[in-house]
Formats: C-alpha cells, structure tokens, sequence
C-alpha cells in the first residue's frame, strides 16, 4: 500500500489543478485561496495570466534554499513508493514513473522560480489548516489538493471538520480533491464530513471531475453556503 509517514512537499501542475478541480475561466477570474498548495505552480502560472490567487502552508516560512533542499529529500521517496505500488495508479496522461518526476520538478522548478517575488507579494502565505489568517469571505474559491482526506491517518476527524468549517468560513465556495486517502480507499472522512457540513447549513455535492491518475480519485467535493429561503 503507498503510504508516507508525514504530509510532504509535492507539486503539481497548473494543468492538474485545473482539472482536479474542474475549473472554468469564469473561476480563475475570482479570489482564489489554493491551501496547502506547497510547491505546486498553479499560483505561478494563474498570477502569470492574471488570476488573483493567494497560497498558503506551513513550507512558506522557509526560504527558496530550504524547500528546494526538503524537496530532493523527498524526492526520491515518493517515487520509489509509487514505483513500489504503481497498480495503484493510471498510467494513461503519465505514462512512466519517469515522467511522473520530471512533471513534477517542472512544476515545482516553475514554483522556486516565482517563491521569492510571489512571497514578497503576499501570493504565498506561512499559514496551515486548521486556524487561517484570514478574514471571513476573503476569497470566492477555496481549493484544497492532496491534504484533505488524503491524509486520513495523519489527520483525524476532529481536524477534518474543524479544517472545512475554516475553509468555508474564508471562502464562498470550497473545493476538495482528492476523496481518497494513500493507499487509494475512500477517506474515512468523507461521509461524515458530508453530514455535518449539511446539518450546519451547506449545499454539499461530490462530483467527477477530468482527471484520475491515482486509481479511484476522480471526484472532487464542493461545499456552498445554501442560498436563504426565499421569503
């Protein structure tokens, strides 16, 4: 089964983001919080065609030195893990192992190329679930990639429904991607958390989206506060 100990620095693409999240240009031309992007480029490449996106994690206190080191620490574990478990992925849009890593450390060179004005900016936040710095309905969209639920074991259900009530609180809509922990079953989480957000007054839906390369994650979670009743 592919495990990590630990939430670990890895960056995806501003291709995947958008359709890990189904985003239309209707959506990129809004407030965009993208929490615990880490080294991911969406926020490298949305700014660069003129989005207003904001990231925050907890790897922005550290300077470009630091996080380049921490990723080719890590490097070499993650694909030696996927490599180990590589049935539990779709080799269709990557087709090697290889070329996994070489996706990777482009987006996350395009990344270390934008961190140091990005974070001069403000684009990049030293800030982590479950307590956001940030004021109530800062943002239109709230998109959270490979955290949520993804690490069902390292993160409880307590931290699961305090993390998404922060997340709905600093944004109008918030989306989740993906549904499944390492290893590749649906979160523990996911059910409960459905309820709950509903019974505090959300519209909840899961929804297929475009894009599967761990087995089974093709479906993201978007969570709106439910429109006032008419009358």
């Amino acid at each position: 089964m592919f495990t990590l100990e630990k939430v670990v620095p890895w960056g995806r693409s501003f291709e995947e983001y958008g359709r890990m999240f189904a985003l239309t240009d209707g959506d990129l031309s809004s407030r965009i919080l993208g929490c615990g992007d880490g080294p991911a480029s969406f926020n490298a490449v949305a700014t660069r065609r003129g989005a207003a996106v904001v990231s925050c994690d907890p790897i922005y206190r550290w300077s470009v030195e630091e996080i380049r080191a921490r990723i080719a620490v890590t490097y070499d574990t993650v694909l030696e893990e996927t490599r180990r478990n590589a049935g539990q992925f779709v080799w269709e849009s990557v087709p090697s192992v290889e070329e996994l890593g070489r996706m990777r450390m482009a987006a996350m060179d395009d990344f270390l190329d934008d961190y140091p004005r990005g974070k001069a900016d403000g684009r990049y936040v030293d800030a982590e679930l479950p307590e956001l710095p940030f004021d109530d309905a800062s943002f239109d969209f709230a998109l959270c990639s490979h955290l949520l639920f993804l690490y069902s074991e390292q993160l409880d259900a307590n931290f699961h429904r305090v993390a998404l009530r922060e997340l709905c609180r600093v944004a109008a809509e918030t989306r989740i991607f993906p549904l499944v922990a390492l290893g590749g079953r649906r979160s523990p989480y996911v059910d409960d958390s459905v309820l709950q957000l509903r019974d505090a007054g959300y519209e909840v839906t899961i929804e297929k989206v475009p894009y599967e390369f761990q087995r089974g994650a093709d479906e993201m979670m978007r969570i709106r506060a439910a429109a006032p009743s008419p009358g």
